[in-house]
Order: C-alpha cells, then structure tokens, then sequence
C-alpha cells in the first residue's frame, strides 16, 4: 500500500529526471533527425485516457509522414507506405517512446501500468472502467505489454490491465519492467500484422 501510494511515484519522478538528463543529448539528436528526414512536427502529440479516465495529452516523437490519413487503427491497410525510415527504426526499437519521460515527470504516466489509449480504443477504456483498470497511472509499458501488445484482444488487454491494478507492488513492476528490456530486444509485438498500425498512432496528429 504505502509503494501505490507514495514510493511508486517517488522511484518513477527520481528514474524520470535521471534518465531525462543523461538521454538529452540523445533526445535532441532524435528530434533533429526526425525533422531533417520527413516533413512535419518533432513529436506526435495526442489526447490520451489516464488514471480515473481523465484525459492527458500523451507525447512520442513523430514516425509517420506528414500525410497520413487521419483514421482509425482499423481503417488502415498500408500502413507501411506512410511511416518514414528513421520512423520504422524508433518505432521497432521503442525510443519513439522516449519523449513520455515529460509525461512520466508532470506526474500523467508511470513507467508500468496500463497503457494509456486513445478515445478510438473506447471498448478498452469502458472495460477498465468496469474492472478498475484505470484506477493506476498508465505506463510507458505494463502487463498486456508483455503478453502479447499488439496481438491481444481487447477483452484480453483489459483483463490483463486489472489484474497489474489489483496487484501492484515493487516486485510485480521490477518484473514487468525487465520482461519490457527482453521485448524490446526482441522486438515482439511491434506491429499487430503488416498493414495495420499501432494502437500508439491510431491518428496522425500533424
């Protein structure tokens, strides 16, 4: 009880800050390049359902061209046509996500939890609801992560969702956040099939 309600947050703002200053200078490399290859803003910026379903606005750096359509996950069926190069690259080694470290520090995000969705994914953000799913801070990466990403159901990611909310502690996150190190190495679950995107780009905010 006293890691959800104190030490969670104070190990999350503490890893955050660190973390956020010795990757600067990367960060900035990121951001340049980003603008230099492909036209349009650094960061993907989109609104986001957090703890208690409020809303946030959730920050990543930008891997699709400045023309993608504005549609829906599903609506998709090339989307390899619109991410860049060097968007393919973060996306698939995960440092698109690099930017939430700002939403981790305004105190939006954890580094484990639920992740944040957008209002597309409204049967996923009901269901939480319903289990007490966001009843946590979402994360940069959480338990249906590692089960699975992109390959869940929304029932299962749901599922999964409440059970990290009924049972969060320090183990449980030390845990889910080494399984996080192996998938990213391993690149799992970075797209649901080839032709759709991910749930973290489900519109192309320009």
């Amino acid at each position: 009880m006293v890691y959800r309600r104190f030490l969670k947050r104070f190990f999350d703002l503490l890893l955050a800050i660190f973390l956020f200053i010795i990757l600067l200078l990367p960060l900035i490399i990121i951001a340049l390049i980003v603008k230099l290859t492909s036209k349009g803003p650094v960061l993907f910026i989109q609104e986001r359902y957090g703890r208690n379903s409020r809303p946030f606005k959730l920050y990543k750096f930008r891997s699709m061209t400045d023309s993608a359509p504005q549609i829906a996950n599903s609506k998709f069926t090339d989307i390899q046509n619109y991410i860049t190069p060097f968007g393919m690259f973060i996306r698939k080694t995960s440092l698109d996500e690099l930017p939430q470290l700002w939403n981790i520090i305004k105190g939006d995000m954890s580094f484990i939890g639920p992740r944040p969705l957008a209002k597309t994914d409204e049967k996923v953000l009901s269901l939480r609801k319903q289990n007490g799913a966001d009843q946590v801070l979402p994360g940069i990466s959480g338990l249906a992560q590692v089960n699975g990403r992109n390959n869940l159901s929304d029932e299962d990611k749901a599922t999964y969702d409440a059970k990290y909310a009924a049972h969060l502690s320090f183990i449980v996150d030390m845990f889910l956040t080494v399984q996080t190190v192996f998938s990213v190495l391993k690149r799992e679950g970075v797209f649901k099939k080839a032709g759709t995107i991910s749930e973290d780009e489900q519109h192309n905010i320009k």
